[in-house]
């Protein structure tokens, strides 16, 4: 993807900009914790918004199927198992595009921080591992806003099951079963989680990821995802309200 040249107060875009969309006025920062199901990314979301919060920033955070316009639309149509891959593909960038103009680009010009679960480096894994093509993946979710940091919960599909059977959440999609990755759940879901996997790390490669071994300690992610945003926030003087300090 082509990233526009932009100065700090300019909006960047992954590939081509809405026509409606700003250009100028971006006045946050956009940080996105991606990651397969089961990795910790919503618990180490929520850890890292209260943190900015208690440290006097203005933040909001956003994810999968929020958008007022097709957030329900998608949880219906995953309900059945007639979903076309790429009908897939194009209701999520609708939810995304919707999410883009009325929560993250406002949130963003009031110089608010905003916390994406994941992002369109899961669309672009997912759409991969259905054998949707890769440009014109990259095509479709060009119009979002570059994220200014990205954090990598990397876990290995070995570490991933265990997690995912406790808590229940072997499902349909999630196994990739609408692909026929496997000729039964737990099979097909191995298969299509060590693809996404992959995917993830080609992406990481591409886009500098800062990664994090979500294997640790909940905690010691949690330090690890402070120092790190306390570091980035430094380096390009964002205004703070008040002093950051890593928790110890």
């Amino acid at each position: 993807m082509s990233v526009e040249s932009t100065t700090n107060s300019q909006f960047r875009y992954m590939g081509h900009a809405m026509p409606y969309l700003p250009r100028d006025g971006c006045m946050g920062k956009l940080i996105v914790i991606e990651g397969t199901d089961g990795c910790g990314r919503s618990t180490q979301l929520v850890m890292l918004k209260e943190w900015l919060e208690v440290q006097g920033y203005a933040v909001i955070d956003t994810g999968w199927t929020r958008s007022k316009l097709v957030g329900k639309a998608i949880t219906d149509a995953k309900e059945g198992h007639s979903l076309h891959r790429l009908t897939y593909c194009l209701m999520y960038a609708t939810d995304l595009a919707d999410r883009m103009e009325y929560q993250i680009i406002p949130a963003l010009r009031s110089g608010f921080i905003v916390l994406a679960d994941r992002y369109i480096y899961t669309l672009l894994a997912r759409g991969i591992a259905r054998a949707a093509g890769k440009d014109w993946l990259r095509d479709l979710f060009g119009f979002a806003v570059q994220p200014d940091l990205v954090f990598y919960l990397q876990l290995g599909v070995e570490d991933l099951v265990p997690r995912v059977l406790e808590a229940g959440k072997m499902n349909y999609w999630e196994s990739g079963l609408d692909m026929s990755y496997g000729d039964d759940l737990y099979d097909s879901f191995m298969a299509y989680q060590t693809e996404l996997i992959q995917q993830f790390n080609i992406l990481s490669e591409e886009f500098g990821f800062h990664c994090v071994d979500a294997r640790q300690d909940p905690r010691a992610i949690q330090r690890q995802l402070r120092r790190e945003v306390t570091a980035y926030l430094d380096s390009c003087n964002y205004p703070a309200p008040g002093s950051i300090t890593s928790e110890k």
